[in-house]
């Protein structure tokens, strides 16, 4: 068979729009005599759709663009994903299925078996399970389809009890389809093969596999696409971040024909997807400016680093708010970080602004010692002055905070956790330093001052970051076998942490949950980001 694996980017709610795609696709399929095309997990509406599942006229029109979709399909057969509604009288209202299209009429409908509901995914909350296995004939080929998650069931961690590509092989496919939308983080697509390839050999059944590319909010795809022979081989990989449509023959079948899976390293990975992820960001709202404040430091020259990739550096204005405290040095390396990248520029000092606030406070404040208070002001006031440039000019504030801070609550509310999207609020301070040195490969972009030099918020005298943190690197070890791994006190000092440093570190980060509840929300580069990806209660004595 000649199939058609089409790794578009479908937006979310954009039905027409969506359809519109998959029909130009559709048509660019039977231009090379495909027998066969396959889109992604709910292409008709985009991944994750969340609570508009709950509106009856959304699903209605993700079905009637379905049946306009199908007057397209004339010499091949089409599969596509969309929500349906559940007609039996008991369980969820909707399936999560895919539609198997053929001379202009639906021929076949699969409804997805494993729900995942953890880390970012809740599909049981909208969808009922499959419990029913089938096959289908196309071309005189015995088809047999599964929906992501399905292929998933290996993973002890998900702990399910039904394998439904066993089920599946059971009825003897002569190819097994998997339309996907499994999202992006660290190690995720190294992961992902070698779960499909285990499949296709343990079956002994050809895979192609369709994934989902593009990003929505915080959520970032990075397609793959694969198809997988029978020997667990993957003859035939898609590009990461991109949208493309790949024609290929099911019959060839040997590795030589290859098409070079890229070996790219997980910086590079890494740096793929940050991008990636802010230009749909930006392309899906509509937006092309953005404004941030540049503060020489490393987080704030790295995401004007990325923005000035991602938008032009024309289109990022850098502004500097030095206050009384602030270094000259700091001044001068973000001066140098703009005319390295080309920016607009510029200097607004905050120091008659933080005098006007102690004094209108003055009364109040009396005599009492300077502390987070005056600190929290200067971060504020940065954030009215940015935020009242964006409405006056249009541009969008990045948040510039890494999840080391946000973790340990080494932000302010208010103040330098504003922003529409949070560019690096998924990066711990050690991921930072290697991004910005990964653009520095080539050339000195981000001063080499500003990666040398003592992290500070420079919002008192002298101040460090080593002055309430430990060391960065400790940090972040610490961090990540807590949040990412889940390890107790205990179990992270086995791994050589004093225990009074891991129960301050713990106590922090549980004692700051109110401010990550209030952050902007977190392009998600990890497998256990901040918002939707870890939901913690806001009051409790844990």
């Amino acid at each position: 068979m000649k199939i058609a694996l089409c790794q578009l980017n479908f937006i979310i709610a954009d039905i027409q729009g969506n359809a519109n795609k998959i029909i130009k696709a559709i048509e660019e399929a039977q231009t090379n005599h495909c027998d066969l095309a396959i889109f992604s997990e709910l292409s008709i509406c985009g991944y994750p759709p969340d609570d508009l599942l709950d509106y009856p006229h959304f699903v209605d029109q993700c079905l009637f663009e379905v049946n306009k979709i199908a007057a397209h399909v004339k010499d091949l057969a089409v599969i596509i994903g969309s929500p349906s509604h559940n007609k039996n009288k008991f369980g969820r209202k909707l399936f999560n299925s895919a539609f198997v299209i053929q001379n202009g009429e639906i021929i076949h409908q699969t409804n997805k078996t494993l729900l995942p509901t953890y880390d970012i995914f809740n599909e049981a909350r909208y969808f009922e399970p499959n419990t029913n296995f089938e096959t289908f004939i196309i071309n005189g080929k015995k088809l047999a389809i599964s929906i992501c998650e399905d292929l998933w069931n290996e993973m002890e961690i998900f702990n399910y009890q039904l394998n439904p590509i066993e089920e599946l092989n059971k009825l003897s496919p002569d190819l097994i389809i998997n339309i996907s939308a499994s999202p992006y983080n660290k190690g995720k697509q190294e992961q992902r093969r070698k779960i499909i390839c285990n499949k296709a050999l343990i079956t002994k059944t050809p895979i192609v596999y369709v994934n989902q590319v593009g990003a929505h909010t915080d959520i970032i795809f990075d397609g793959c696409s694969m198809f997988i022979n029978g020997k667990g081989e993957i003859i035939h990989q898609l590009p990461a971040f991109e949208s493309c449509i790949k024609f290929i023959e099911t019959d060839i079948q040997n590795t030589e024909t290859n098409t070079s899976i890229p070996e790219n390293t997980e910086i590079n990975q890494l740096y793929q997807a940050i991008t990636f992820g802010l230009k749909n960001y930006f392309q899906s709202m509509g937006f092309k400016k953005a404004i941030l404040g540049s503060s020489g430091g490393i987080d704030s020259a790295l995401v004007q680093a990325i923005a000035s990739d991602v938008l032009g550096a024309e289109n990022v204005l850098a502004v500097m708010m030095p206050s009384k405290f602030s270094s000259q040095g700091s001044v001068s390396d973000a001066i140098q970080l703009s005319e390295n990248l080309g920016n607009p520029h510029q200097v607004i000092p905050i120091n008659d602004i933080f005098n006007a606030f102690e004094n209108s406070l003055q009364p109040i404040f009396n005599d009492l010692p300077f502390n987070i208070a005056e600190e929290n002001i200067q971060a504020r006031s940065r954030a009215v002055l940015l935020m009242a440039i964006s409405n006056k000019l249009g541009y969008i504030l990045l948040n510039t905070s890494n999840k080391s801070e946000m973790s340990v609550g080494y932000t302010t509310l208010y103040g330098d956790m504003c922003g529409s999207i949070s560019v690096i609020g998924d990066l711990y301070k050690t991921e930072v330093y290697q991004l910005a040195n990964y653009i520095n490969r080539n050339n000195e972009v981000i001063p080499e001052s500003i990666i040398n030099k003592a992290p500070s918020a420079e919002l008192r005298p002298d101040q460090k970051d080593s002055d309430s943190l430990p060391e960065y690197k400790i940090l972040d070890d610490i961090l990540e076998l807590y949040i990412e791994k889940q390890k107790s006190i205990e179990e992270i000092c086995h791994h050589g942490f004093e225990k009074i440093l891991v129960e301050k570190i713990i106590r922090l980060v549980n004692n700051n949950e109110f401010k990550r509840f209030q952050a902007p929300p977190i392009l998600r580069v990890s497998s256990k980001s901040f918002g939707r990806g870890r939901v913690i209660p806001l009051v409790s004595k844990w």
